[in-house]
């Protein structure tokens, strides 16, 4: 059974996120790594980028695919995890840790109510 960890939000295109104050840290959930297997590239987005909820974020490229990352809530992005384009396989060992993808800065927080909880993931898992 993969780990969901009950103190972050979930997107039911299995990103999630974890708010700091106004920041979203996003990343890929352990289900999500494992449906790929071995992830071998990321295309992370430039910061300073302006997205909208639901647009792409980025792609994760697997042994297996290509799969699109969506963006949880609106927001400009203020950082990315640079150290994902060297060791793209953190993702694998570490997908709420040392893997996350990119730092948004949220821009409307109601948003972030129509993320699901840990429960609520787990349910369409």
């Amino acid at each position: 059974m993969a780990e969901v960890r009950d103190d972050l939000k979930y997107t039911e295109t299995h990103e999630w996120v974890k708010i700091r104050e106004n920041i979203a840290v996003v990343g890929i959930t352990d289900h999500a790594q494992s449906e790929l297997t071995d992830i071998v590239y990321v295309e992370l987005p430039e910061e300073g980028k302006e997205v909208k909820k639901g647009d792409e974020l980025c792609t994760v490229e697997s042994v297996k695919s290509v799969s699109e990352i969506y963006a949880p809530v609106s927001g400009k992005i203020v950082k990315v995890n640079k150290e994902l384009e060297d060791t793209p396989e953190v993702i694998n060992k570490s997908p709420y840790d040392d893997g996350w993808l990119v730092e948004i800065e949220v821009k409307d927080k109601n948003e972030l109510d129509s993320l699901l909880d840990a429960e609520g993931y787990k349910k369409i898992i």
